[in-house]
């Protein structure tokens, strides 16, 4: 299909949805509660934005879109009060409740702008050019270092690639293979840290099941194969040296021939603006310093010091009653700032910036942030007029708690990594997806139910998985980027990999819909990474 029609069928989806309008509009009646809540017309708005961005691969309109039609049938058709739902309930109430995530979003891009202003990010890539020996060690370097920034994706990206590049390309590790283990680290890591900025949009997402968002998050995480097994599959990958697919080209051209790129086209080397006088420490003391007050931030607001803001709980010095009872959206801005002012005046006194460049970082890092920003506005305002105006929640729940539902359920958390899966490859972003997913997974099973760690793990997952696959994603773009890589080699070269830990993940959650426990699942989801890599590294030795 051609891209020009896109623009024409979505502007009849519009005129569509305004054609609706007409009869109420006429009848010029207002109603408190819609006519269509906690019916099927109560899903039809995510619907509407998973089907369009399944068939246009753009999230923004298909959102949009989705919310707009929801407006419609939350105003049974009057133009006025649908343009007030749109406004008001959806796109206000979205902004006002996420308002800390897009503040900690622009404090991250600002930290990556004075690191790389100050020259931390430089000074540690020569570093490691000397102290770093071999090609596994070079490799290693690059994994440990994507799973230490796990504060948020596009902080991983940004930094490891200018970091580790400089180390891979002297040990003759490949374009490819360095975007590939900065893309498997960057998402992953992230959907299983409880301190970043993913964190704080899912558990956002997350509220209302009976516990706090960033509790259900945690209890999540050790269900999260997708994420886990990555890991798995990365180390398995690099001590066993079974590289295979289009990836096995590539290594070997660079081991043999020097040629990191295979390819005659090449990207070449981005210049940026650094201080040379700057030190390793540069770079890790601002991390450090992020980590551990956005960390001080969330248990400040959970009461661990004694400080009760919500009432009701006493957290002090209960290190996890005081993460289940913080709130993220307002904990990470609030630690995440007083360390960007630390930050600040250290790299000031360092001499490594002035107050006008640091000053400067900060729009940087607002413009870096955008598109996590759009997406998150967009995706909470779906969910609002769904679940608050429409009751797709209450309906959802009516119906997995029938008996035919009931004896599917086992096979739900498989089907949810799919649909995740599916849905965040086609319009490339996670964010998305589970912003369309988790407000529907979190009302297909009851509180006590072990299956609801399961489910929202599989969206997590299916979500970060896709993103991960598609070519498409703002992660994968910035992968490409940041190891310098051809894209579409980048997308070709780790496609089969991240197809493998896909499949080994999907039979691991069959297995937890039977036997919810992550002391099972994991076990056997490792043991089946490792012998595959033994059985394709098997096949090489026989080959050659």
């Amino acid at each position: 299909m051609h891209r020009k029609s896109w623009p024409v069928r979505i502007a009849l989806a519009v005129i569509f949805v305004l054609a609706m309008t007409i009869p109420a509009f006429a009848a010029g009646e207002e109603v408190a509660t819609s006519g269509f809540y906690a019916t099927f017309w109560a899903l039809v708005p995510p619907i509407i934005a998973i089907g369009l961005a399944l068939i246009t691969k753009e999230v923004y309109s298909s959102l949009f879109i989705g919310i707009a039609v929801g407006a419609v049938l939350a105003a049974d058709g009057a133009p006025a009060a649908a343009m007030d739902h749109l406004v008001n309930d959806g796109l206000l109430a979205a902004i006002q409740g996420t308002a800390g995530i897009f503040l900690f979003l622009v404090i991250l891009g600002a930290v990556v702008a004075l690191m790389n202003r100050a020259g931390g990010s430089a000074a540690f890539g020569r570093w490691a050019k000397t102290h770093v020996k071999g090609r596994v060690g070079a490799q290693l370097c690059t994994f440990v270092l994507g799973v230490l920034i796990f504060i948020d994706d596009y902080f991983n990206c940004l930094t490891v690639g200018s970091v580790m590049l400089p180390v891979t390309d002297n040990h003759r590790i490949s374009r490819a293979k360095l975007a590939y283990l900065i893309d498997a680290t960057a998402a992953p890591v992230c959907m299983i840290a409880p301190v970043s900025s993913w964190a704080a949009a899912v558990s956002q997402y997350a509220e209302g099941t009976g516990y706090s968002g960033i509790q259900l998050f945690i209890r999540a995480i050790p269900f999260n194969f997708y994420s886990l097994l990555t890991f798995v599959f990365i180390l398995g990958m690099i001590f066993i040296g079974a590289d295979y697919g289009p990836m096995r080209r590539h290594e070997r051209n660079a081991i043999e021939k020097g040629d990191l790129f295979s390819t005659d086209e090449r990207v070449d080397a981005m210049e940026v603006s650094h201080n040379p006088k700057g030190k390793v420490m540069d770079l890790v003391l601002p991390v450090v310093v992020l980590v551990i007050f956005a960390i001080s931030g969330l248990l400040y607001i959970g009461g661990f010091f004694g400080v009760d803001l919500w009432g009701g709980t006493d957290c002090a010095g209960d290190f996890v009653a005081a993460f289940a009872n913080t709130d993220a959206t307002v904990g990470l801005p609030w630690g995440s700032l007083i360390a960007l002012i630390i930050i600040v005046v250290y790299l000031m006194c360092r001499r490594l910036i002035s107050f006008k460049e640091a000053m400067d970082c900060i729009p940087q890092g607002f413009i870096a942030m955008v598109p996590a920003i759009s997406i998150l506005t967009l995706a909470t305002s779906l969910k609002n007029i769904s679940n608050d105006l429409l009751g797709s929640a209450v309906f959802v729940e009516g119906l997995m708690q029938s008996d035919a539902a009931k004896s599917l359920q086992n096979f739900l958390p498989a089907v949810i990594f799919i649909v995740a899966c599916l849905l965040a490859f086609a319009t490339g972003t996670s964010w998305g997806t589970f912003g369309i997913l988790i407000p529907i997974v979190t009302n297909m099973f009851t509180a006590d139910n072990p299956l609801l760690y399961v489910g929202m793990s599989a969206c997590l997952a299916g979500a970060v998985c896709g993103d991960h696959c598609s070519p498409i994603s703002d992660t994968t773009i910035m992968s490409s980027a940041g190891a310098r890589c051809v894209h579409v080699i980048h997308v070709s070269t780790q496609l089969p990999y991240a197809i493998t830990v896909a499949a080994i993940s999907f039979l691991c959650y069959i297995v937890a819909g039977f036997i919810p426990n992550a002391f099972v699942c994991l076990p056997i989801g490792a043991v089946l990474t490792i012998g595959w890599l033994l059985f394709m590294k098997s096949r090489q030795t026989k080959a050659a």
